[in-house]
């Protein structure tokens, strides 16, 4: 799913059952700024107890997928947040999406191909 936007950056995270948050499983992916929802790969979040939500249509590899959609707790950077997920297939690529960068304050530094912490207004 996604890899149609702009800044890629490579990340490893956590992902806990936030029902369970000391167990934590790491993954490696990267941030894509063109997917406003994170994937993680279903087979990891079921063994975490995570449970879908509900299902979803999501445009994707030129066409149409369906998959499940759920909440799952993210460690990043020293720091904890629950976010929208998406129960990737294996096929999928582990993104960090928009909604999650939101969230923990963060953006991406195109010059250092890192991600840095976000200019936040409060208007």
């Amino acid at each position: 799913m996604g890899c149609e936007g702009l800044g890629f950056v490579k990340v490893r995270f956590g992902v806990y059952n936030p029902l369970d948050p000391e167990r934590v499983i790491e993954v490696d992916g990267i941030v894509d700024t063109g997917a406003i929802y994170s994937v993680v790969p279903g087979s990891i979040l079921r063994r975490l107890g995570v449970k879908p939500l509900e299902r979803r249509r999501f445009k994707a590899f030129g066409g149409y997928v369906e998959r499940e959609v759920g909440e799952v707790g993210v460690q990043l950077m020293g720091r904890r947040r629950t976010v929208t997920v998406i129960l990737g297939e294996d096929e999928d690529a582990v993104i960090l999406g928009v909604t999650a960068l939101e969230a923990f304050g963060l953006e991406v530094d195109p010059v250092r191909g890192t991600l840095k912490e976000a200019e936040l207004l409060l208007l």
